[in-house]
């Protein structure tokens, strides 16, 4: 994280019976710039909010409209119990942070910020996979490349691989795109290197 994140105008959900403890973090979080909404049911899937705080003692599956580890916004738990099913629910549930109970107020800011950080380290690293496999689809694609180079060219695989690689960088193109280029006849078939 670069910057500390400024949260106001944020919209908090607080899922979590009313209680003492969260009349003192709805106050904390509107000192932090938030609106908040408290409700001990479900959460709507069509109105998600900017961040999720979850009463990870008595949370349950369907409190939550995500699949388990997809959690589409920064979350944090709040647990009272060492209990390791609720510790472990939480996480499954996509927790980044968890504040302890009973509450202390100077734990909220951080809790935030190390949810919302670890909330977008995992959007980037799921973007990145999805890339990678993307990339892992399209293998083929270079192979039936480099095969149609070797043919044409008569090289052998090395060069027309590197052939593929070197024409795919002076077009600023990914190897992938540029094979399926090649085999779809798009690109006129390159001089070997």
């Amino acid at each position: 994280m670069k910057e500390t994140p400024n949260f106001t105008g944020w919209h908090a959900a607080l899922l979590h019976r009313e209680d003492s403890m969260t009349d003192r973090l709805v106050r904390q979080l509107k000192l932090l710039g938030c609106s908040v909404t408290q409700q001990w049911q479900p959460l709507a899937e069509d109105a998600l909010p900017d961040i999720v705080l979850v009463d990870a003692d008595q949370g349950w599956d369907g409190l939550l409209p995500w699949p388990r580890g997809t959690a589409p916004r920064p979350m944090v738990a709040l647990l009272g119990s060492e209990a390791p099913g609720r510790i472990a629910w939480a996480i499954q549930q996509g927790a980044g942070a968890i504040i302890a109970k009973p509450l202390s107020v100077s734990a909220v800011y951080p809790a935030l910020v190390m949810a919302l950080d670890i909330h977008r380290e995992r959007l980037a690293v799921a973007e990145k996979i999805q890339h990678l496999e993307e990339r892992v689809r399209l293998r083929p694609l270079v192979h039936a490349a480099v095969q149609q180079i070797m043919a044409a060219r008569k090289v052998d695989e090395h060069h027309a691989y590197n052939t593929l690689r070197s024409c795919a960088m002076k077009r600023r193109m990914a190897m992938e795109q540029m094979a399926a280029s090649i085999v779809g006849g798009a690109e006129p078939m390159p001089e070997a290197v």
